[in-house]
């Protein structure tokens, strides 16, 4: 029996020493609201003539490693791959296990990548800067971040901005930047300890963490004057937005079915298709990243067409094209159709009918307009047109509804095969879509001011608060705008600067050194975008001021 106990004390005192030595978070007492306070660092901080092979910290508490491979900014370039991070009670060892470069001023900021082990407190202002030459580089760099297209709530997280020197062939796409600076949540950022020198500087969305920027799924901006740095720069501005820079190509093409497509290893925003039988006996559709050619019969020979496609940030490509309409047996897709429906409107009623194919006759006898059991209005040629000739794929409908009809909801009605497309397919199903009359006095007069600090042209748009574009106008002349009827809402105002007036936002194409086209928003009191519409209100003095163009203001 004593044995026993004897057995079972000595387990007991094992298990007590087991728990003491693992490193644990406390559980009990109260919360731990100080964060990690360092006590000693090896090398010191502003150290000269130093090529540490590790670096040491220590502090009064146990901690632990955020994501350290990220979270660290270190400056000026060092192979991050190579670094060991690792945190034991309360020490971070960072082991670098490469060479450091002579005369230079490294700093590392570890942001909130180390915290208490307790609570996750993370370290405030932790940087560790030291020179392996005679003296330590305290040139700073800084500005603000803006996006053209943010998100609804500001979020600066993961934006960086890197700087190279004039002599390095690589640039944000290619390799990580010299020196590297973290965008704070205010959008601000500030580089320090920079040597003296001249400077390449980009600003990007660093999603996956690899400290380069990727064009087709990151916002960024560059810099196109170079940054020559004797002293202190501030003001610097970047304005982030996405622009893909994969070049439109073609894959390929080949006959598919009676029809010709072409592949293209991305969507154009703009697409021709011409010979001098186009829009007479062929008819060409777009879709993801397709273009397709109809021929309304099949045709022996191969039929030459001259291709243009325009990507979104302004390269093109230009070709000529033989296309095959061979005899097929394979059955043609069915036609679909979608339709603007659910729009508010008043008096001018807008229908848009989008269509999968071109169509090659309407049946007017059963397109109609109905506002109650027993009145309709016929829908006929003159209130009809398709808006490119040679894809005949969108139907515009417009009418005015007069005040005489006082029903709220209006419905276009088709029946089936009321379309007919260029395959000889009939709609299948009866179409229908509601739209809902506005009465006068429930509308807001008008909303109105001035751009400034911008040059026409502009696109002027009233944004819902679904983030939609409700109403958009163009402004090509002066700098005044006004909507007028708008039904009570919140909304936004956007501006685009449209430069070249081709009545579009063009993005930034830094292979052209371009820029994007400026965007920028009605701020009003405490630099809210957001403005409130009440039925029979009339808001003057709307002005909206132009963003900072990027570069150093």
């Amino acid at each position: 029996m004593k044995s026993i106990k004897a057995l079972l004390f000595l387990i007991f005192i094992q298990a007590v020493l087991v728990s003491c030595a693992k490193q644990s978070s406390p559980t009990g007492g109260p919360r731990d609201e100080d964060p990690p306070k360092l006590i000693e660092s090896n090398p010191k901080d502003q150290s000269l003539n130093t090529k540490p092979e590790q670096i040491k910290l220590t502090f009064d508490e146990f901690v632990a490693l955020e994501n350290a491979n990220k979270g660290v900014v270190i400056t000026p370039r060092i192979d991050k791959d190579k670094i060991e991070f690792t945190a034991l009670k309360n020490t971070v060892l960072v082991n670098l296990n490469q060479d450091l470069e002579d005369s230079t001023t490294y700093v590392f900021d570890f942001q909130k990548a180390v915290v208490d082990l307790s609570e996750k407190n993370p370290a405030e202002n932790l940087k560790i800067v030291f020179s392996t030459g005679t003296s330590i580089d305290s040139l700073n760099i800084s500005g603000n971040i803006n996006f053209y297209y943010p998100e609804n709530k500001e979020d600066y997280k993961n934006v960086l901005v890197g700087v190279y020197p004039l002599t390095d062939t690589t640039d944000v796409f290619t390799a990580q930047p010299y020196y590297l600076g973290q965008v704070d949540t205010l959008g601000n950022f500030n580089i320090s300890n920079v040597k003296n020198g001249s400077y390449k500087a980009y600003a990007w969305r660093d999603l996956n963490g690899n400290l380069k920027g990727e064009s087709k799924s990151e916002d960024y901006d560059f810099m196109l004057d170079t940054i020559f740095l004797e002293s202190d720069i501030s003001g610097i501005q970047f304005n982030l937005s996405k622009a893909d820079l994969t070049p439109i190509r073609i894959i390929r093409s080949a006959a598919t079915g009676k029809n010709f497509d072409i592949v293209l290893n991305r969507n154009p925003i703009e697409s021709s298709v011409k010979n001098q039988d186009v829009g007479k006996n062929y008819f060409f559709s777009t879709s993801d990243k397709r273009i397709r050619i109809y021929s309304k019969t099949a045709v022996k020979d191969s039929i030459a067409f001259n291709i243009s496609v325009l990507d979104s940030v302004g390269f093109k490509k230009d070709t000529l094209i033989w296309g095959k309409f061979p005899e097929s047996e394979r059955k043609p897709e069915k036609l679909e159709t979608s339709i603007n429906s659910g729009k508010n409107f008043y008096q001018n009623l807008e229908i848009e009918l989008k269509f999968n194919k071109p169509i090659q006759a309407v049946n007017f006898d059963s397109l109609y307009i109905q506002y109650d059991t027993a009145s309709i209005i016929k829908i006929n040629e003159k209130m009809v047109n398709f808006s490119d000739s040679s894809r005949m794929d969108l139907l515009k409908i417009n009418l005015i509804i007069p005040d005489s009809i006082t029903k709220e909801i209006l419905t276009l009605r088709a029946a089936d095969s009321t379309f007919i497309d260029i395959e000889g397919q009939y709609n299948d199903k009866k179409i229908e879509a509601n739209y809902r009359k506005l009465k006068r006095e429930n509308l807001a007069d008008e909303i109105k001011g001035q751009i400034l600090n911008a040059r026409p042209p502009f696109i002027v748009q009233l944004i819902d608060n679904k983030d939609e574009v409700l109403r958009e106008i163009y402004v090509d002349k002066g700098n005044h705008y006004s909507f007028k009827l708008v039904e009570p809402g919140t909304f936004k105002i956007r501006v685009i600067e449209d430069l070249n007036g081709n009545k579009r936002w063009d993005p930034s194409n830094f292979i052209q050194k371009r820029h994007a086209e400026r965007v920028f928003y009605f701020k009003g009191e405490e630099e809210k975008s957001e403005i409130i519409l009440r039925g029979g209100w009339t808001l003057e003095d709307q002005d909206i001021n132009a963003s900072r163009k990027t570069g150093k203001n």
